[in-house]
């Protein structure tokens, strides 16, 4: 039935064909346009200060636009629902841990200068990338968030040869290799004896500097050829929606007493969702 509504373009297939179309037009049209601003660079200072990942990639040659239409429209629909739930989880931590909310939100308002006359559009459009660079305090909340709650808990990979691992365990061509972040980062032998402690702390070093582990540890983005494409992108979005957030409002839990907890599922949403409380955050005021 599938196919003969494809051969007549009628009823879903038809819809399905339009909104792709629609898709691709706005697609293209971001690569042109951004092809053009490469080719014919008004101010070249202006150009290197914007430059994106479709920039970055058109810069490489022989680029086809069609594989970047592709892998444009994977990073953003295949990070929609992993973002969203990192970033449920993200709130729900700052609600049990208010003192740390507190901090991420005086370390958005030293690196923006924030005033207290000044507008939510106003905090967004000052969070350019210099300034996501310069809150290592929030990157290392978001990664502490996304260790022990991963946007996709279980994940596998599927062997393409016979292969022998450092430990001796060997794998076979078709052998399906499954692996858990949301266990492994919980894992006392990875992280110490806190390791189900929320210490976003462990990803500074001793002068408050971001700190990276090794994807093999942090697994939760994947590690080696197959990590996961978006993964900057990821943070750079998670990192502007929350310094808006937490520069903007004061989040407590609508019910304390509620208990919360996850729905299992191929990524990890929270259960029934998360209420939460939002308070204008006045700088003159303590929370």
């Amino acid at each position: 039935m599938k196919k003969i509504k494809r051969f007549l373009n009628i009823g879903k297939e038809a819809e399905l064909k339009k909104n792709i179309k629609e898709v691709d037009q706005f697609l293209y049209k971001l690569i042109n346009s951004k092809i053009e601003t490469i080719q014919n660079p008004e101010d070249d200072n202006i150009y290197l200060k914007k430059r994106d990942f479709v920039s970055r990639r058109l810069e490489m040659k022989d680029t086809d636009p069609k594989y970047l239409r592709d892998m444009v429209l994977c990073v953003t629909v295949a990070g929609q629902d992993t973002t969203a739930s990192s970033l449920s989880w993200f709130v729900y931590m700052m609600c049990k841990h208010l003192h740390i909310q507190e901090k991420i939100a005086q370390e958005v308002r030293e690196i923006i200068n924030l005033k207290d006359d000044r507008s939510v559009d106003e905090l967004a459009a000052s969070l350019d990338q210099e300034a996501l660079n310069n809150m290592p305090y929030l990157h290392a909340t978001l990664s502490e968030t996304i260790r022990l709650y991963p946007s996709v808990p279980m994940n596998a990979r599927m062997c393409f040869s016979d292969d022998t691992w450092p430990d001796g365990f060997s794998v076979k061509k078709g052998d399906m290799v499954v692996y858990q972040p949301y266990a492994m980062g919980r894992m006392k032998s990875l992280w110490g004896d806190d390791a189900e402690e929320f210490r976003p702390e462990r990803w500074l070093d001793k002068n408050g500097l971001f700190q990276d582990e090794s994807p093999y540890k942090f697994i939760a983005f994947s590690a080696g050829p197959r990590i996961c494409l978006g993964k900057e992108h990821a943070y750079t979005q998670m990192k502007i929606i929350s310094a808006v957030l937490l520069g903007s409002y004061i989040f407590k839990l609508a019910d304390e007493k509620k208990i919360v907890n996850y729905k299992t599922m191929v990524s990890l949403p929270i259960d029934g969702g998360l209420y939460v409380k939002a308070s204008p955050r006045l700088w003159h005021a303590k929370p």
